[in-house]
């Protein structure tokens, strides 16, 4: 684990999550932004009632939070906004985009906020400045130059705040399509399209308070400490006071085993820390349905125990006789399945299932939490549906200190699904927005992210509008996504900063700047605040409190409302007046949707307001009127299985993750501590059992070429392999760099995400690796 290679080094990460190492990665932001010395006061305002929303995660804050409710990479996005870096029309004027695209991600995101509206001009290959009248007209004309609306699709960032998201999707939808790709496709669609077959909407149902509560929290496929910091905090409290806590991830995250929290004193003095979750358990890759399912097997037959000791059941029949469905069914499924197949399929010994089982049961308040660990899989959809079996076998949803939680990403990725921003909406949304609307929405479903991708490379898509994000790196199968892009008539990006999407045009193509989340946003001299929901489904206000980093800058919402006011004209909506004071377009989102009462009034409260989660309160929106028990078969003809019965031990599969110096594509550094990598992003993690089977060592390079069915080679170059706990079989790597991999349409059954987290490979010996 010591080689040194190159520039960067592989070393042991002995210390606890957080504690000082945090601090220091603090300061070393701050100095690296070149943040002023004056906006250090805004950390202080971050996740308060009276502050703004942290860009960086969708944990929910406190309603009365302390004046230290941030953490090391929320620190890093509030860095990132507030930077005194600046991309000028002179940058542009200096750079060819050629020139440009040879620079990594990371040199990209150093350069600093973007000031200006930039066209692409394609005999200079160089982006020139445009008047913002211009950039919008540009727009208008291309977009009522199509034949068709649904020749146009129209991206959304999670960072897209509540009222900007309300009024793109009702712009977009007056316009005449459905196409609405989202971040949500490439992350927790899996979640969204599977909680409402159980439970009936696609939502968690626990609160914050709920952690207070908890017995037990199993912690299925998520590295908090690294992609959501402060829900370290509720953890440590939770261990704390005794609860039991089981991380259930192919990788053994430091985060989940020590954490020193920085928020409080005496730890940071004393070098004190936290044990966190007192069991560890190692699912193959997509392998965690067959331990769900090895669970239910397993619980079941201990219930027969149970019996006929003449002991109470372990089951919750009141529950399962009152609220559900289809139980009978599912049982019987789980009766009928192999152990043989579970223990091979999840990769977990009996033994440790048996342990995880009897933790389950001894829990009178259990909380499952999920990350992407569970959702970037072809069988992601079947196994939260599975999760949501387990938790209904012992009534573990819908009650204090128990219940269902998704930890989502981005910080406003469920309020924009919540908002509209939908591929597939329902009759009764569309029919609403008929009603108070007065127009005819389009009714046909429409692209998500994979399928937008296949248009513009089908010519069906010309114009691609994308409100935030790096669509280019953080989709699958770089070159395709690249090669559609390069297809489109126009290509726009509305964004804070450089990233490799804006170099990857369209015949036309814009970057148009905007205000961040930490910005001052003022509309005729007024302050205005945006709105966001969290994972837990609270709604509150977030305003700005730093100078934005231009006066050319436009917020998000105004950019929306200049496109449909120069594409649509202001006959129906008057999308300026809406631009000129955000709390009228929340008076329209209550016109749409009934939890949204009284909107301004409750938004107004310190802390916001919960929208009402039906299935917390054990109402069941299903067509039963009940929860319902789905059985799944595990599935035997995967990509996965075929490749390896193609190419038997040698083939491995790779999950894609971020280093602890990354927010989704965003690169802030070049570090991952807690792993142990400095300097890298260029490696590969792999079990050693696996490294003398290959007849590889630690610290080689090598090629990682993914085998699937349409015989295209896909092939990530020169990564270093890294000896690490990981199962057999089983590789781990960072994206975007190895985003290349994952076929454009290997996605999860029945919801479309990519399977990021499960992609077969085979590793090559790199024919340009250096000389030991």
């Amino acid at each position: 684990m010591n080689k040194k290679p190159e520039s960067g080094h592989i070393e042991p990460y002995t210390h606890p999550a957080a504690g000082w190492g945090a601090l220091k990665q603090v300061a070393i932001n701050l100095v690296r932004e070149r943040v002023a010395g004056g906006n250090y006061k805004t950390l202080l305002k971050q996740n308060q009632p009276d502050g703004f929303d942290c860009p960086g995660c969708a944990w929910p804050d406190r309603e009365h939070a302390s004046t230290f409710e941030f953490c090391e990479n929320g620190v890093k996005a509030v860095a990132a906004e507030a930077t005194s870096k600046r991309v000028r029309p002179e940058f542009f004027a200096a750079h060819t985009v050629t020139e440009l695209l040879r620079q990594s991600d990371y040199e990209l995101e150093q350069h600093g906020r973007l000031t200006d509206p930039m066209v692409y001009d394609a005999a200079s290959d160089k982006y020139r400045p445009i008047g913002w009248d211009d950039a919008f007209a540009l727009m208008a004309r291309h977009l009522n130059a199509l034949p068709d609306p649904n020749q146009a699709t129209f991206y959304t960032s999670g960072r897209t705040g509540n009222e900007a998201a309300f009024l793109f999707q009702l712009f977009v939808r007056m316009y005449g399509t459905n196409n609405f790709p989202d971040c949500s496709n490439m992350c927790h669609e899996p979640t969204s399209r599977g909680l409402p077959g159980t439970v009936g909407i696609g939502k968690g149902t626990v609160t914050l308070e709920d952690f207070e509560h908890a017995d037990t929290l199993l912690i299925f496929g998520q590295n908090p400490a690294t992609n959501h910091p402060r829900m370290m905090g509720e953890l440590r409290d939770c261990a704390r006071r005794g609860a039991t806590i089981v991380s259930i991830n192919p990788l053994r995250e430091r985060g989940l085993e020590r954490f020193t929290s920085p928020a409080h004193a005496l730890e940071m003095l004393t070098g004190s820390t936290t044990h966190i979750a007192s069991l560890f358990i190692q699912p193959r890759l997509a392998g965690d349905f067959a331990l769900i399912k090895a669970m239910a097997k397993r619980l079941v037959e201990r219930d027969d125990e149970a019996l006929a000791a003449g002991q109470a059941s372990l089951l919750d029949r009141e529950f399962i006789e009152r609220h559900t469905s289809g139980y009978a069914a599912f049982e019987q499924d789980l009766r009928a399945e192999s152990w043989d197949v579970l223990l091979r399929e999840s990769g977990v010994p009996r033994a440790q299932i048996e342990q995880l089982t009897d933790i389950y049961i001894k829990g009178k308040n259990v909380i499952s939490t999920w990350g992407m660990g569970l959702t970037q899989h072809k069988g992601a959809l079947k196994t939260i549906q599975m999760l949501s079996n387990l938790m209904m076998m012992r009534g573990q949803i819908g009650r204090k200190g128990a219940g269902l939680c998704p930890v989502r990403g981005h910080s406003n990725v469920q309020g924009d699904r919540t908002m509209g921003i939908e591929e597939k909406p329902t009759k009764a949304f569309l029919d609403r927005m008929q009603k108070v609307f007065d127009f005819e929405p389009p009714r046909e479903h429409g692209l998500d992210t994979v399928d937008s991708i296949q248009a513009m490379l089908d010519g069906r898509v010309k114009v691609f509008i994308a409100m935030g994000g790096n669509f280019a790196m953080a989709t699958p199968d770089t070159a395709l996504t690249f090669e559609a892009l390069r297809k489109c008539e126009l290509t726009v990006h509305v964004a804070t900063k450089l990233n490799r999407s804006h170099l990857v045009m369209g015949k036309d193509a814009l970057i148009l700047p905007t205000l961040g989340r930490t910005e001052i946003d003022l509309q005729n001299g007024v302050p205005q605040g945006v709105t966001v929901e969290d994972s837990m489904s609270m709604v509150h206000l977030s305003f700005g409190m730093n100078k934005p980093a231009s006066d050319n800058l436009l917020s998000e919402t105004a950019i929306v409302a200049r496109l449909a006011h120069a594409t649509l004209g202001s006959g129906k909506i008057d999308w300026l007046a809406c631009a000129a004071d955000y709390a009228s377009i929340r008076e329209m989102i209550e016109k749409v949707f009934d939890d949204f009462h009284d909107f301004n009034a409750r938004v107004a409260h310190p802390g916001g307001f919960h929208l009402r989660v039906a299935s917390r309160e054990r109402e069941w929106r299903t067509a039963s009127g009940r929860a319902q028990f789905v059985p799944h078969a595990v599935d035997l003809d995967t990509p996965i299985h075929r490749a390896r019965a193609l190419h038997g031990e040698r083939l491995m599969v790779l999950m894609t993750a971020r280093s602890h110096d990354q927010y989704n594509t965003t690169i802030y550094g070049l570090d991952d501590r807690y792993r142990g990598v400095y300097g890298l992003r260029r490696v590969v993690f792999i079990n050693k059992e696996d490294l003398a089977m290959l007849g590889l060592r630690n610290g080689e390079y090598v090629d990682m070429v993914s085998v699937w069915d349409d015989n295209v080679t896909r092939r990530a170059e020169r990564f270093l392999l890294v000896e690490y706990d990981i199962p057999r079989g089983c590789l781990g790597a960072y994206f975007p760099e190895t985003n290349g991999l994952v076929p454009l349409h290997s996605t999860a059954d029945g919801a479309g995400t990519p399977t990021s987290k499960s992609i077969p490979v085979l590793l090559e010996r790199c024919a340009t690796a250096p000389a030991d």
